[in-house]
């Protein structure tokens, strides 16, 4: 430093002109670059907007502009992510007619029920029109039997009505439960009614009370029988 007072403020000054104009300097270089950070930031969104409305460059093209292998990486991307939305659509359109196909399919086997039971209630109405078709002449000739004289044989004319009762219940798959003495008793098909001394084995059916009535292996009634205590 020089020994001149007059020489120290000179320099002095200087060094604070030279502060001064460094500050200056920083100052109007950091705007410059907010500036350019904000364009930037307002290019970048412009773009995202454009890109969004389609009527802009894609990501990989702007990625292009820095780095073509990750451009390339960001197209393939792009590439499935629009393969998986069109595969979602043909899903979601696939989805939407199986929809209506059950529902159609539902509502068509609810028809089918209806007339199903229909069908069946028309086919139980004639087999019992058949039936009572057939009973009926029965009762004619039971009818005509009881109308003649009271001193006339009617026996051979109820022997033969019964002979065709017999013959319709056949034809309605109906069988007489009629078990023969000594048989073993079926608790299935047998009455048990009470036990009587007789000699037919013990534990066996001794009489049949009342026969029974079987239809396509079911009971529809029991035979009513005595079963034998033994000798």
């Amino acid at each position: 430093m020089s020994d001149d007072p007059a020489e120290s403020v000179t320099d002095a000054n200087a060094d604070a002109e030279t502060d001064a104009a460094s500050d200056v300097a920083a100052q109007a270089a950091e705007d410059a670059a907010t500036g350019a950070d904000g364009e930037a930031s307002s290019a970048e969104s412009a773009a995202e907007e454009s890109d969004a409305a389609g009527d802009g460059p894609t990501v990989a093209d702007r990625v292009a502009e820095y780095d073509d292998d990750l451009a390339a990486e960001v197209a393939a991307l792009e590439a499935r992510v629009a393969d998986l939305e069109a595969e979602r659509d043909e899903a979601e359109a696939t989805a939407e007619e199986l929809q209506s196909r059950l529902k159609r399919t539902q509502a068509d086997f609810q028809n089918y029920k209806k007339r199903a039971k229909k069908r069946q209630s028309q086919i139980k109405d004639r087999a019992t029109e058949d039936f009572v078709e057939r009973v009926v002449t029965v009762r004619d000739n039971l009818v005509r039997a009881l109308d003649q004289d009271d001193d006339a044989d009617i026996r051979g004319g109820l022997e033969s009505t019964l002979k065709e009762f017999d013959r319709i219940l056949e034809d309605e798959n109906v069988e007489i439960i009629d078990p023969e003495p000594g048989t073993d008793v079926d608790p299935n098909r047998h009455e048990v009614m009470m036990r009587v001394d007789s000699d037919q084995p013990a534990d066996t059916v001794a009489d049949v009370f009342q026969p029974g009535y079987e239809m396509a292996d079911k009971v529809i009634r029991a035979a009513q029988i005595t079963v034998s205590k033994g000798e």
